[in-house]
């Protein structure tokens, strides 16, 4: 019984994680999060960049409005949202498209931004026979007062929601 139970213990730390947090100590953290739809990595693409505002959880803005998050997709432009008296702010800057592909952005999302901390969070869209692997990753570095250990999981559950939820809204169609 014992033996049993070593070897399925064994096999539970061999299998690949696809979900959470990959590593965190008080210089940085790294969370990645995967979802497979039966969408065509295309459909992803667009529904990602193009109509964020449909699957981005409007309490992880800064307006409190989805409505006002959007892309602009090119080397250099922005996930970004507009705020109240023709305000702007930056949540990420794009510094890799393929599109069908992958999105690669710079940045510090939310509460971040206040800290001496950057990120870089990737987009992956990969073809599978029926459909496509969709993963988000998010690495963030730096030296904020408090280190970064205390926060990797709140961020790592606000990367798996947004994922959850394009994963809802490309099931709907």
């Amino acid at each position: 019984m014992l033996r049993l139970a070593f070897i399925l213990l064994l096999t539970v730390l061999t299998v690949p994680v696809h979900a959470g947090i990959i590593s965190v100590d008080e210089y940085g953290f790294s969370v990645s999060h995967e979802i497979s739809v039966e969408a065509e990595p295309f459909v992803v693409y667009r529904t990602m960049a193009f109509h964020i505002s449909e699957w981005w959880n409007p309490d992880h803005s800064i307006s409190g409005k989805a409505a006002n998050l959007y892309m602009k997709v090119e080397r250099g432009g922005c996930f970004c949202e507009r705020l109240p008296n023709n305000g702007r702010v930056e949540h990420l800057r794009i510094i890799y498209f393929s599109p069908g592909e992958e999105i690669r952005f710079d940045g510090a999302l939310g509460p971040l931004q206040a800290m001496p901390v950057d990120g870089r969070m990737i987009w992956k869209i990969e073809p599978m026979e029926a459909g496509s692997k969709v993963s988000f990753t998010y690495m963030v570095f730096g030296h904020p007062e408090g280190g970064l250990e205390g926060i990797a999981s709140a961020v790592d559950g606000v990367i798996e929601e947004q994922l959850n939820r394009l994963e809802t809204r490309l099931n709907r169609d």
